[in-house]
Parts: structure tokens; C-alpha cells; sequence
């Protein structure tokens, strides 16, 4: 199975430590935030990485090789030229992906949980949709908008009001409100959509999956209990010791 992980970040919400180091090797609990993520990949059965780089790539390619990949097969897509955001890292990444009828499975490296990475895959390969988003009731103020098929059609901003895509008509009663975790599954498909001027460059996945979703099939995968913790912020650094100890990967 393949994987992607977006390690190019700049890690802005952790300075100072950023300022030496790429968010993706700050360590949590001993350990960079990437090996975590990688081990955990590993251990659901992905064997084939592909990993951005950007901010201090450099350091990322050292610390692979002084670490002989974790016996993976680790490709990079190199963004050291221009960061891309996620949408454009995907695009750029998919001539890793394209050439197959295999899903793959994206997760951010700042991102810990204790999902079943495997069951999310198996999930997304019995559907016919395009891209398979793994979310929750995590109370937030933006909100992934499902039907009753748990179909991705919408999004709002509850502080605001704002909703995506243009024109979308929001009806309590007619969608279930999700947070988004940051760990998706796509069909290399979805490269179709994106070969328009319009995603071109650096732009966000969210954006894509919001601007797209009228016309093909995205769906959420809502998971009870889901724990999870961003460890981009500061704060949460100290909690993510615990966690660790807690859920083991």
C-alpha cells in the first residue's frame, strides 16, 4: 500500500524551535514527529512513501538516510523551490501514484491517532468516491458538511456563516457537521480533476475537494471515539507525551 505525508511545512505555530529545525523532525516524546508517523504507516502495512519536503528539506533527507528509509521504500517530492500547500503537493507528487488503479493514503505529519489506518484504506476501496476523508464530532468551528450517504457537499465557518462551495444552501436538518483530521484516502482518479488551469500551482486540497465535490463522489468516514491530537501547536507538545503513552503509535 502507498502513503503520502506532508512534511514540507514551515511550522510557523512552533517557533523558535522551526527556526533550525523542519516542523516534521521536532521531537515529541523522544522521538521527530515523522518517525511517528511513518512507524505508524508501517505498521498498518504501507510500504511505499512518498514525503514533500520544503522548510530545511535537507535535514528530512539526512535523518532518512541515517535511518535507512524504516526498511520502507521512501520517495521525496521536492518543494524546496516553492511550497505548494496540500492540494499542490498532491498534484505535484502524482506521477508517484498516477500510473496505477491503487489508492493511496495522505496524513499530515503533525497529526497522532488512533485510527486504524488499515480499516480506513479497506473503507475507501469499497466506495465508489474519489477521495475517503477520515473525520469526527470534534467540536470546532468549521465543519465538513455530510448527507445521509455520509457524502462530502458542503462546508460552513459557524463563527461566520461563511459556506463552500458557492451558492451551497445549508439545511440543519439535511447534513451531519464533521471536523476534518488531516489523514484522506485518494484514488489516483482524482489527478483527472486537476489537470485544469485552475489547480494549478500551489492551492489547497480542501478548496479542490469543496470546488469538485458537486460533480464527483467524496466521502467522510466518521470514526466514534476518534482520539486525536495536532501536534503542530505548542501546546498541545506536552500532551502528546501522554497520548503516545496511551495509544502506543
Amino acid at each position: 500500500m502507498k502513503a503520502m505525508i506532508f512534511a514540507a511545512g514551515l511550522g510557523s505555530r512552533l517557533k523558535p524551535l522551526t527556526d533550525t529545525m523542519p516542523k516534521a523532525l521536532v521531537p515529541v516524546a523522544g522521538r521527530p514527529m515523522l518517525e511517528h508517523v511513518i512507524l505508524k504507516l508501517k505498521a498498518f502495512g504501507f510500504t511505499e512513501i512518498v514525503l514533500n519536503i520544503h522548510h530545511f528539506g535537507e535535514q528530512i533527507l539526512e535523518f532518512l538516510k541515517v535511518n535507512d528509509n524504516f526498511g520502507l521504500t521512501i520517495h521525496i517530492s521536492d518543494e524546496r523551490d516553492v511550497l505548494l500547500d496540500t492540494g499542490g503537493g498532491i498534484r505535484k507528487a502524482s506521477s508517484f501514484f498516477e500510473n496505477s488503479d491503487e489508492p493511496f493514503l495522505v496524513h499530515n505529519v503533525d497529526i497522532l491517532s488512533n485510527v486504524d489506518l488499515k480499516e480506513l484504506y479497506d473503507y475507501h476501496l469499497q466506495t465508489d468516491g474519489l477521495a475517503t476523508l477520515l473525520v469526527s464530532q470534534r467540536k470546532t468551528s468549521r465543519y465538513l458538511l455530510l448527507d445521509a450517504e455520509k457524502r462530502l457537499c458542503g462546508w460552513i465557518n459557524k463563527d461566520t456563516g461563511q459556506v463552500k462551495p458557492e451558492g451551497f444552501q445549508y439545511e440543519q436538518l439535511l447534513f451531519q457537521e464533521y471536523a476534518f483530521s488531516g489523514i484522506h484516502v485518494l484514488s489516483p482518479a482524482i489527478f483527472q480533476l486537476m489537470e485544469v488551469p485552475l489547480w494549478e500551482g500551489k492551492f489547497s486540497i480542501m478548496d479542490f475537494y469543496l470546488f469538485t465535490c458537486r460533480q464527483t463522489n467524496f466521502f467522510g468516514y466518521p470514526v466514534e471515539n476518534l482520539q486525536l491530537i495536532d501536534i503542530g501547536k505548542p501546546e498541545t507538545l506536552a500532551k502528546a507525551e501522554e497520548f503516545i503513552r496511551s495509544f502506543g503509535k
